[in-house]
């Protein structure tokens, strides 16, 4: 049966639509997170369409999609503005990961995982080894340690074999301060960011140990631990955030702007 050139040309325009709103939700995170865009900031869709390029159907989608990872709130008059996010709430979100990725290692280790799967995600960590050998850590050896710490995380929430849990936690994780990887950057400078790495590798390879031996309850223990590791990250770079070279670092308002902001 042959395709109707009408609905071809509508696939087709619907795919470049697409295309173009992914393009500019990844260029309204980059402007977002990097300051251009500062937090309380109005999104006009007008003046996007101008500085974008774009019609205002792929930004429309781009803001929408922005709005659901947080980034941006709906405001009652309408339209999009850029959001704040006060310590607590960040805190929160880590630990909403961490506790999602607790249950993701539970059920991991007591529904059981494909040897191949073990495998994969012990030869990532094989790869941070390597990079913890080395004396000194350079900015490309922790880029590559987000690298492998990020598919290490996606391994173990495919574990669970629950596209549910999957899809939750890749929604708690959207905030680029929330995610797994999303303080690591915080230790770049740090003269302790090895060691603390190091825990976090050790970390990684109990709980790996927990789920091939099946003990749901250690493997679950063991995630839920881990996460406060970025609580630990968060709570160093809050004590001094305009220092923080951190993407998005001036979105968090630390209590002491909290304060002042309600006298």
């Amino acid at each position: 049966m042959s395709t109707s050139p009408v609905r071809a040309a509508d696939s087709d325009f619907a795919e470049e639509g697409g295309s173009q709103a992914v393009k500019a939700q990844q260029r309204l995170r980059e402007w977002i997170l990097a300051g251009d865009l500062p937090g309380g900031t109005r999104i006009a869709e007008l003046a996007l369409v101008e500085r974008l390029g774009m019609s205002r159907t792929p930004i429309r989608a781009a803001l929408m999609r922005l709005g659901q990872e947080g980034l941006l709130e709906a405001l009652s008059s309408g339209g999009y503005a850029v959001r704040t996010f006060s310590e607590r709430e960040v805190a929160d979100a880590i630990e909403l990961r961490g506790t999602l990725e607790g249950l993701a290692a539970r059920l991991a280790a007591e529904r059981g995982v494909r040897p191949a799967v073990l495998q994969q995600a012990g030869q990532c960590l094989d790869q941070i080894d390597v990079l913890l050998r080395q004396s000194v850590l350079d900015d490309d050896s922790f880029s590559a340690y987000v690298r492998f710490n990020g598919q290490f995380h996606k391994l173990l929430s495919e574990m669970a074999d629950s596209a549910v849990l999957a899809r939750e936690i890749e929604r708690a994780s959207s905030l680029p301060f929330a995610s797994a990887s999303g303080f690591v950057g915080v230790q770049a400078h740090s003269p302790h960011a090895r060691d603390m790495l190091m825990v976090a590798q050790h970390q990684h390879r109990q709980v790996l140990d927990a789920i091939a031996q099946r003990e749901a309850g250690r493997a679950e223990a063991l995630m839920r631990e881990h996460s406060r590791l970025a609580r630990h990250n968060l709570s160093q770079v809050m004590q001094n955030p305009q220092q923080s070279a951190m993407p998005g670092m001036q979105l968090i308002r630390s209590p002491k702007t909290a304060t002042l902001s309600q006298r």
